[in-house]
């Protein structure tokens, strides 16, 4: 995760501002109905098959019947909705119906704005918050309904699309990525340093980009804050980045005491931590530490596997290869360098995950790259490069969903998600063709997606 000291100077103006503030007061809000579907209304799906985000292949004909934010019924058999309720009924004339789509490791407030804004602000507070918003809304309609955001200020956005006056998926929210001096999630200038006890917090601090912590009291102080903003599940930085400005990827970070620290802290809180690591010595500190999450671990090797493997530990990896979808980087730079080192290891990474059986999640990880935001379900597609197309779907909906329920009390949105089935949450897609037999159709949902429902909601139907 590389952010740009730019970022700082705009986010101090939003908070200032307040979050909720911009959004209604300027008018970025767009109503949209309650996040819970009232229990009166019922969408009676008829004529489908079903990729239910478990089985390999799709069902046969059926009937899936959601009844306020809840699939009260999946059968072959007619389906009665409730003589009381108010019923969509949506013909599928055998297209597929799916859970949907969901992303492990996004930045819903980073991945759209320019590095020319954020270095030169040019971007107004407002304009910031307008793209977060329609970032959101923009997902949601990529058909992703829930995405984990792993670092930044997102909790008011949250609150918002919860509250129903902003369009958007569901989000776990980690708040601040904790980061020690010199590590990936510090910001600061050399300028600024050394910190004294009575030295200000740095910008990215006081506005929830990053904490720097340093020691164990420390550390538990910032992971019982993110905790109190509402997080899901706590984020560190236990190695280095391929952008950062002071610590080369090789780098590992933090003792496993202080890691430890966050650890007993999320514990004490029922949910856990989930770290930025790339190496192996990072990652095999981390795991020691009692981290649940490792997130990117491109560079692990055969003995780093094996450990995750024997823990239990999540491996939530991204798809970073030398494409298209590459953050773009000076060549010869130690950014580049870095980059085509994670490239590099991505296969070996996914071969690893593959032989020893990972649980692996799939995200984007996408910043400062508002075309590249566009493209999640292109993300998604190439990981076929290394699983089939029901096994990369399976990843996106009941895999991921796995990994967002860690979070166990702490889960903002309880209820199972990811998978088609009576009692399960009514996060649905309904797709114009077969993505089990042609994957590239989820990379243009405006197309494809025929229908998107998040919690019993209809947000866009396409054979109204």
């Amino acid at each position: 995760m590389g952010l740009r000291r730019g970022l700082l100077g705009l986010v101090v103006g939003v908070v200032l501002v307040g979050l909720l503030g911009i959004f209604t007061q300027t008018g970025l809000a767009q109503s949209r109905p309650s996040s819970m579907a009232a229990a009166s209304t019922a969408v009676l799906f008829e004529n489908v098959r079903i990729f239910d985000g478990v089985s390999p292949q799709l069902s046969g004909p059926a009937n899936v019947l959601v009844v306020g934010n809840t699939i009260s019924g999946v059968s072959t058999q007619d389906l009665t909705p409730p003589a009381t309720a108010t019923v969509t009924r949506i013909n599928g004339q055998g297209r597929v119906l799916m859970p949907g789509l969901i992303d492990a490791h996004s930045h819903l407030f980073m991945e759209t704005s320019t590095e020319a804004d954020l270095v030169a602000a040019t971007a107004t507070p407002e304009a910031l918050f307008r793209r977060a918003q329609e970032n959101a809304t923009a997902m949601l309609m990529r058909g992703f309904t829930s995405v984990r955001d792993m670092a930044g200020p997102v909790f008011e956005l949250k609150r918002a699309i919860d509250a129903g006056t902003v369009v958007g998926p569901r989000v776990w929210p980690s708040g601040a990525m904790i980061s020690q001096t010199g590590g990936h999630g510090d910001f600061r200038d050399l300028s600024e340093l050394p910190r004294t006890p009575t030295s200000e917090l740095s910008l990215a601090e006081r506005f929830g980009v990053s904490a720097i912590a340093d020691g164990v009291p420390e550390v538990l102080r910032s992971s019982r804050e993110q905790l109190m903003r509402g997080a899901s599940q706590i984020k560190v930085a236990a190695g280095g980045g391929v952008a950062s400005a002071y610590d080369p990827i090789d780098v590992a970070q933090y003792t496993e005491a202080e890691i430890r620290a966050a650890v007993e802290s999320a514990e004490n809180w029922n949910t856990y931590v989930a770290v930025h690591a790339y190496t192996p010595r990072a990652v095999q500190m981390a795991i020691r530490a009692g981290v649940k999450s490792i997130e990117h671990g491109q560079l692990i090797d055969e003995e780093t596997a094996q450990l995750i493997a024997e823990k239990g530990v999540w491996l939530s990896m991204q798809p970073f290869l030398d494409d298209e979808d590459a953050n773009p980087y000076p060549e010869g730079s130690p950014s580049r360098e870095s980059q085509l080192l994670v490239a590099q290891g991505t296969d070996n990474a996914y071969n690893l995950a593959k032989k020893y059986n990972l649980k692996t999640a799939w995200g984007t990880d996408t910043l400062f790259n508002p075309e590249g935001a566009t493209r999640q379900g292109a993300k998604l597609a190439k990981m076929v490069r290394w699983y089939t197309p029901a096994e990369v779907l399976t990843m996106a909906t009941s895999t991921n969903a796995e990994l967002l329920a860690l979070s166990g009390p702490r889960n903002p949105y309880p209820g199972k998600l990811g998978i088609v089935e009576t009692g399960a949450l009514a996060d649905l897609l309904l797709v114009n063709g077969d993505p089990l037999a042609n994957i590239q159709l989820i990379e243009d949902p405006q197309r494809n997606f025929l229908v998107i429902m998040k919690d019993g909601v209809i947000y866009k139907n396409l054979l109204r």
